[in-house]
């Protein structure tokens, strides 16, 4: 009897072969399909990573460097600046024939500052005081009764119109409406002696006014005053631009903080780290 084996049909060496090849190419083509799927799963990885990063940098990126800051903020100085000198000409004008009338010297005081960047540039103020006396008696500091001060400079200093020349520096790009004070080249101190941290305060342009004028005004000791500054960079936005606006307005009407009354930087408080 002829066993089962035998019975069956005999494979030729060609489908063998045949099965062999077939075989390694289901296995090659898994093999391609598992490196396609990978392939392209790292790059979903890689592309959800560089995205997560992107994100990252866009939420840590500092307020004084965001779109507000940069574009926005800008726009808005250019047209109230602008705007601003064209509806107060007559005003500026009438300023400025007064002070020339009353006292001696130019109408237009030109003082160098520093600003954005630490950077110096000049700024333009109404004269408020007699001719070369900056440096002259009380230094940085005055009040109703400094000697330096003409009679016409009183005024303007309560109502603060001195500071309207400035618009022609926002419009150039030196300073901004809102911002920290631009402080003078060698008052509180000269700007190699800031440190790390209150070099910071120029991460922005300079203001007309700013965080530390509604917080104080002329009454604020300088690291103090500096505090602000800093932190105003770290916070700036439209909002809070706003407020310190509307702010400023009330400060202005009721004179608040608007002298003088003793030193804001003294021997024992000078560059004090924070």
């Amino acid at each position: 009897m002829e066993t089962f084996a035998a019975l069956q049909p005999a494979r030729s060496d060609s489908a063998t072969v045949s099965g062999v090849f077939e075989g390694e190419r289901c296995r090659a083509d898994e093999e391609k399909r598992t490196r396609i799927y990978t392939g392209r799963t790292g790059l979903h990885k890689e592309r959800l990573r560089m995205n997560q990063e992107q994100t990252k940098v866009v939420r840590s990126r500092p307020p004084a460097q965001g779109f507000y800051n940069r574009v926005i903020k800008r726009m808005f100085d250019i047209v109230i600046s602008a705007v601003g000198l064209v509806v107060l000409s007559p005003v500026l004008l009438f300023v400025a024939a007064l002070i020339r009338l009353t006292s001696p010297g130019p109408a237009i005081f030109r003082q160098t500052r520093i600003g954005r960047d630490a950077k110096r540039y000049t700024m333009y103020k109404f004269r408020t005081m007699r001719v070369n006396s900056e440096h002259d008696g009380l230094g940085a500091y005055s009040n109703d009764s400094d000697p330096r001060m003409t009679r016409i400079g009183v005024i303007l200093r309560k109502t603060s119109v001195d500071e309207l020349p400035q618009l022609i520096n926002i419009l150039k790009g030196d300073m901004s409406l809102i911002g920290p004070r631009p402080p003078l080249t060698y008052h509180p101190w000269p700007v190699e002696e800031y440190t790390e941290e209150q070099l910071r305060m120029f991460e922005v342009r300079p203001g007309i006014t700013g965080w530390a004028q509604i917080h104080g005004r002329k009454g604020v000791e300088w690291n103090k005053r500096i505090r602000l500054n800093v932190w105003y960079v770290d916070h700036v936005s439209f909002l809070l631009d706003f407020q310190i606006f509307f702010s400023t307005i009330g400060k202005v009407f009721s004179n608040a903080d608007n002298e003088n009354k003793c030193a804001t930087v003294t021997e024992g408080n000078q560059r004090v780290h924070f």
